[in-house]
């Protein structure tokens, strides 16, 4: 795996509105599991810039759901490094299955997808995140982010200077 540190990176995502309150928590990713979590692993979907960050929300609907971007300020050690992609002698077999279709080996074939064996693998050496390409947005790169191995020395602040974001459900009641 090749390593490297986020220092003074802004990173953001769109949220659906009603789960605005825990724009750092990663349990909606932790309920099903996404491309880089299994069920159960808290993960914070990031993208390094706006434009992938509203695609990845959007994902293939032809309109944009409602939605809250937030913005957070990132600086943590260490983060997987797969901006480049699979490249063999860098990179072990298996990151070549990266971008699998998870959710179809998942939700359909109830097959362990590869990503998530990637993503043990990547926590277990350490790291508190990764970034990679979008599937998405071309150019585009995104960070999954697991907020419960942060430490001290890490900074992961979601920028709200005015509180703006609501602080429980009841704005939703």
């Amino acid at each position: 795996m090749i390593l490297t540190s986020l220092e003074k990176v802004t990173a953001y995502r769109m949220h659906t509105p009603k789960w605005a309150v825990m724009p750092a928590s990663g349990a909606g990713a932790a309920a099903h599991g996404g491309r880089a979590n299994r069920p159960g692993t808290a993960a914070l979907y990031l993208a390094l810039d706006i434009d992938t960050a509203i695609k990845e929300y959007k994902q293939v609907s032809t309109l944009l759901p409602p939605g809250t971007l937030v913005s957070y300020c990132l600086t943590l050690s260490p983060v997987v490094d797969f901006r480049q992609g699979y490249q063999s002698g860098k990179w072990s077999a298996l990151w070549e299955d990266f971008f699998c279709e998870w959710r179809e080996l998942w939700f359909n074939q109830g097959i362990e997808p590869p990503s998530w064996v990637l993503a043990d693998e990547a926590i277990a050496g350490g790291a508190k995140g990764i970034l990679f390409p979008s599937s998405i947005s071309p150019n585009g790169i995104n960070l999954v982010l697991y907020p419960d191995l942060l430490e001290v020395t890490d900074r992961g602040e979601v920028h709200d200077p005015a509180g703006a974001l609501p602080k429980n459900q009841d704005s939703w009641a």
